[in-house]
């Protein structure tokens, strides 16, 4: 397990047709480190965004495909993972989605 401080956590937000349908909800979702757990994250999420208090964390890991690249290398996606993030009902939405 590697020493995250909790701005390491959080890569980027996941803008998707499904996870901007999920909004309404409390329900974020987010590209993470690969190897933070579901309590750095959502100590994370609580840090860096004010007045919000997570209720659930799910995570999941993409595995890379294979790709043929020029020539005779072969080469592979990048691994990821992502967090789906629900917020408590009285907690404040996260503004970076706010008008999207």
């Amino acid at each position: 397990m590697a020493k995250l401080e909790y701005y390491d956590v959080i890569f980027k937000p996941l803008m998707t047709e499904k996870s901007m349908s999920l909004l309404e909800e409390q329900v974020f979702c987010f590209y993470v480190h690969p190897e933070a757990t579901k309590t750095q994250i959502k100590e994370a999420v609580e840090r860096l965004f004010p007045n919000t208090t997570v209720q659930k964390v799910n995570t999941l890991i993409t595995h890379p495909k294979k790709r043929q690249r020029r020539g005779f290398k072969p080469g592979e996606t990048v691994k990821r993972k992502k967090a789906i993030v629900k917020l408590t009902p009285d907690s404040s939405p996260i503004e970076y989605f706010e008008g999207i």
